[in-house]
């Protein structure tokens, strides 16, 4: 009887006789052959859920590699893994708490990881059975996970090695934080959103007499301000420079500085510095040798620098702070205002800067 050749590919009556024969021969590569070596780590997926079309590109890119090389008479290697991704799995984690009404904190930390491990198993899994349906040629006798303890020791091993040899530093940098994961965020997990708020006009005395006004977004993080500041070339301001300003509310004296970073045209062109809590005050800070009060605990709430607003959530802060300066005649007046605020891409908490220890390579 003649073979038919199907008119349309049917994966499910081709692919699993290939991948059980793949993993019966269990082929590996051996690397005492004395063939050239060649090898491909694959950029491991993160344990979230399951893959999509971008790493179905992503890994035939990867098998096509693999396959010419192992036919060009090289000992090829497609190194096969899965990747812990910390905050991310968090946070898928956390959304399946969400729908038992349930939040990690409740949970504990002990029985949260334990679901965590959980997720690993069944999606780590899933990722690799599906990235073998695929017919990915990895030496799969090779699979790790990046928490593996050899991984993990692996890692630390080449921290160490390079903060030994000076190559790594630490240091203190201006992060993006969210406080609801309780993470910093890179650059590219930050999403923009233009959002309608007030600009927020405040007096601050003069330690001489009279007063300056500043605009403010955010008149919460008065709390944090350790100097005014003004452009040195804006002939309105150039004559505060040098006197010193007393922080409504807390009454912490704040000299006034010269700054090129001043915008003469936002708000009034007086500038209120807080370098614990924004990336530009923060470099300014840095320049002049200004102290740096950080206002906020991990979660967003106000710590025991915030005086009387201490323990309120940072919006509660704002609402408070807004009330007293107009109880105390110091709120000249208030705008609205749209303006550009990042957010947390996972959660799209809107994120605060915050100093932390970071680490650094040196180039």
């Amino acid at each position: 009887m003649p073979f038919e050749i199907p008119s349309r590919y049917d994966p499910r009556a081709v692919e699993p006789k290939i991948l059980s024969r793949w993993e019966e021969k269990g082929w590996v590569c051996d690397p005492r052959s004395g063939k050239k070596p060649f090898s491909i780590v694959i950029p491991p997926p993160n344990i979230t859920g399951r893959l999509h079309m971008g790493h179905a590109l992503n890994n035939t890119l990867q098998d096509i590699v693999i396959r010419f090389k192992r036919m060009d008479g090289y000992e090829a290697c497609w190194f096969p893994g899965t990747d812990h991704a910390g905050i991310a799995t968090q946070a898928v984690v956390e959304m399946e708490l969400r729908k038992e009404g349930k939040t990690r904190k409740e949970l504990g930390r002990e029985a949260f990881l334990e679901r965590v491990w959980q997720w690993k198993e069944k999606y780590g899994n899933e990722i690799i059975q599906q990235l073998k349906a695929l017919g990915c040629s990895c030496d799969w006798s090779r699979l790790r996970f990046t928490l593996d303890p050899g991984l993990s020791r692996a890692v630390r091993t080449a921290f160490v090695r390079l903060y030994r040899e000076g190559l790594i530093y630490r240091g203190e940098y201006m992060i993006h934080w969210c406080p609801r994961c309780e993470t910093a965020l890179s650059d590219i997990e930050v999403e923009h959103e233009e959002v309608d708020g007030h600009l927020y006009f405040v007096r601050y005395p003069l330690e001489e007499g009279d007063f300056v006004t500043v605009a403010t977004t955010r008149p919460e993080t008065m709390l944090g301000d350790t100097a005014l500041a003004v452009n040195p070339h804006d002939e309105r301001h150039k004559h505060l420079i040098g006197k010193t300003a007393i922080l409504p509310v807390l009454g912490r004296r704040l000299p006034i500085v010269a700054a090129e970073e001043v915008d003469p045209e936002f708000g009034t062109g007086v500038l209120k510095i807080t370098p614990a809590h924004d990336p530009v005050d923060f470099q300014i800070g840095k320049r002049l040798g200004l102290p740096a009060v950080n206002i906020f605990n991990p979660d967003g709430t106000v710590n025991e620098e915030g005086g009387p607003f201490a323990g309120m959530d940072r919006y509660e802060a704002r609402k408070a702070m807004v009330e007293r300066l107009e109880a105390e005649g110091l709120l000249e007046k208030v705008l609205p205002y749209r303006h550009a605020v990042g957010h947390c891409h996972r959660c799209h908490t809107q994120i605060e800067p915050r100093i932390s220890t970071q680490w650094f390579v040196r180039i």
